[in-house]
């Protein structure tokens, strides 16, 4: 019931249609006796009894009814087909929505598979169970229930004969219901392992073909396909167990008719046109006991998919996005206050431990440290894509917290390690943060990112349509693109993660100095691997294992003689010194 009052939510907007396609179902499912019953009467009457004169009329009627059922039926099933399309989209609507809201944390523990899933094959059972078999199951039930009153008016005894058969039909209803609804969970969750497992070779097909493991993930595919095929035939032997039996006991129902049903005529307890009408009402009793199997598969699945569904709406994101916002505008102040954080997978591990850190508009804080040392997670907290577990994160003077998320992320840019664009325009995945903006405002941040050069050299330019993920860009070329991105805001706070890690050293410093002359006013956070990235930063902190190592700035990191010493040394030291030594000859 919790299913049915859930999905009630969604299609009670529609409920005058709703109400009229249901008056149509019992319309039509009454008008289902009138053929059977007129049968029997022409029997009777214009055979028999030799009234010719009837013919016409009962014909006449016959014919009207047909159409008249064939036209009701056609608009209701219309109308219910409207009504589960149109649920159907605002589930999914709901669904996209929800996913908008949700946290990285989310998205760390749930399959990509997992979610397509959902909004695919779960809302599509959904769809079926509201445009199909809703009317279906109301339908079955009047003809049921008219085919047991109109038998009860010719002959209650060979009606009770009927009958008999039904209980039994009930029972093996029930137990295929009970063994068919954890089948249908098992088929589900399966269908989301294979998803996750296709969608994931797809986005890696470059390293599977590089390490040619084709064999390898067609092996794993095949170890997938079989277990979703083999949950699939689970669900297909239960109903091969109980389906024959529920066909052979509606078949019987023809077997009693005739026999039992012939001998009162030969008696003379019923005429013949009584049993011409019983046997044309037989259909009414057969089919609903036939589909009750398939049905209840139906709503199985239906209630399988629900449970998915209405799962994922309930999720609670740990960081709430309000919709609306102030006119507040943030100038940048950043403080760390002693701040903690662990991911909620791992929380006996520390991925940041007693941070304290200080930056303001107009200076540059670079970030070094070996890989899982906690640099990305440190800026991830500036935008609250996590909340620290303890400690404060200060933007403004004000907690983090106590910001609305939308309105603190129009104040940020950040350029990730993980770099995406969009199967479109380069000019649109430029200007991706400013929808509408100008060509020439993009044509100036992609200067300063040093990739207005190569977009113009391209076919179509800055409309050159790029591939799914960039492909066909370079690492350095995809950078630079997502770098102009993150300029065209015109941030509060920049952040650059990694951002120059697959450029040249010459195209580097050329972005630096570009960058230089907008970021005045701006708190910016550099986080590379490259001393050169991070050498003229106001303070330069060197993270260990989630915590703050060594800090300062460039002369005085190399005068500690630490990990920034030893990376300078190895970078750049030789390379300065030749300078030096050309510069003093």
């Amino acid at each position: 019931m919790d299913s049915i009052k859930w999905v009630w939510q969604y299609a009670k907007i529609y409920k005058w249609r709703i109400f009229f396609a249901l008056i149509l179902v019992i319309i039509t499912s009454a008008l289902a006796i009138v053929f059977p019953l007129f049968g029997g009467k022409l029997v009777d009457l214009v055979i028999d009894q030799g009234k010719t004169n009837l013919l016409v009329p009962i014909l006449a009627t016959m014919y009207g009814v047909v159409i008249a059922r064939i036209i009701m039926r056609y608009t209701y099933q219309i109308l219910f087909e409207q009504i589960g399309q149109n649920t159907l989209y605002k589930i999914r609507e709901d669904l996209y929505v929800k996913l908008q809201e949700m946290d990285f944390s989310f998205f760390n523990q749930t399959r990509v598979g997992d979610i397509m899933a959902r909004m695919t094959g779960d809302t599509d059972a959904i769809r079926h169970f509201v445009s199909w078999v809703v009317y279906t199951m109301l339908e079955n039930a009047l003809l049921f229930i008219s085919a047991v009153i109109m038998m009860a008016t010719i002959d209650w005894r060979l009606m009770l004969a009927l009958l008999v058969v039904t209980p039994l039909i009930g029972y093996l209803t029930t137990r295929m219901s009970r063994q068919a609804r954890p089948l249908f969970y098992e088929i589900r969750e399966s269908f989301s392992r294979l998803n996750s497992m296709v969608e994931e070779n797809i986005s890696g097909n470059r390293v599977v073909k590089a390490f040619t493991r084709e064999g390898f993930e067609i092996e794993k595919f095949n170890q997938h396909n079989d277990d979703f095929r083999q949950r699939n035939i689970d669900s297909a032997n239960v109903s091969r167990k109980f389906l024959p039996i529920l066909d052979a006991l509606a078949g019987c129902l023809a077997v009693i008719t005739l026999a039992l049903g012939g001998y009162f005529v030969i008696s003379g307890q019923m005429t013949l046109g009584d049993l011409v009408t019983f046997s044309g009402v037989l259909w009414m009793l057969d089919m609903p006991m036939r589909m009750s199997g398939w049905l209840i598969n139906d709503v199985q699945r239906f209630i399988a998919s629900s449970f998915k569904i209405r799962d994922m709406l309930k999720a609670e994101t740990q960081i709430p996005v309000q919709s609306e916002k102030s006119a507040k505008d943030l100038k940048g102040y950043v403080a760390f206050e002693d701040v903690s954080f662990h991911f909620p997978d791992a929380p006996e591990v520390a991925a940041l431990s007693h941070i304290s850190l200080k930056a303001a508009p107009g200076q540059t804080i670079g970030i070094l440290g070996e890989t899982g040392s906690g640099k990305s997670t440190l800026v991830n907290l500036i935008a609250r894509f996590y909340d620290p577990t303890s400690g404060v994160v200060k933007i403004d003077g004000v907690d983090a917290r106590k910001l609305h998320v939308r309105e603190l992320r129009d104040h940020i840019a950040l350029v990730m390690q993980d770099i995406f664009l969009f199967s479109d325009t380069i000019e649109e995945n430029i200007a991706f943060g400013v929808p509408g903006a100008d060509r020439d405002e993009v044509r100036k941040m992609a200067r300063i990112a040093d990739a207005n050069r190569f977009i113009e050299q391209m076919p179509d330019g800055y409309d050159t349509i790029v591939g799914e993920r960039g492909v066909g860009l370079s690492g350095g070329q995809k950078q630079r693109i997502s770098l102009a991105r993150a300029l065209m805001k015109d941030p509060s706070i920049l952040i650059l993660d990694d951002t120059t890690s697959a450029v040249d050293m010459e195209t580097e410093t050329k972005i630096q100095e570009e960058l230089d002359k907008i970021t005045t006013n701006k708190t910016t956070f550099i986080i590379a691997h490259r001393v050169s990235s991070v050498k003229d930063a106001d303070e330069i902190i060197i993270m260990a294992h989630g915590k703050i190592v060594e800090r300062g700035n460039h002369e005085s990191l190399l005068a500690q003689k630490g990990y920034y010493y030893e990376v300078y040394n190895k970078q750049l030291g030789n390379f300065d010194l030749e300078m030096g030594v050309m510069d003093n000859g």
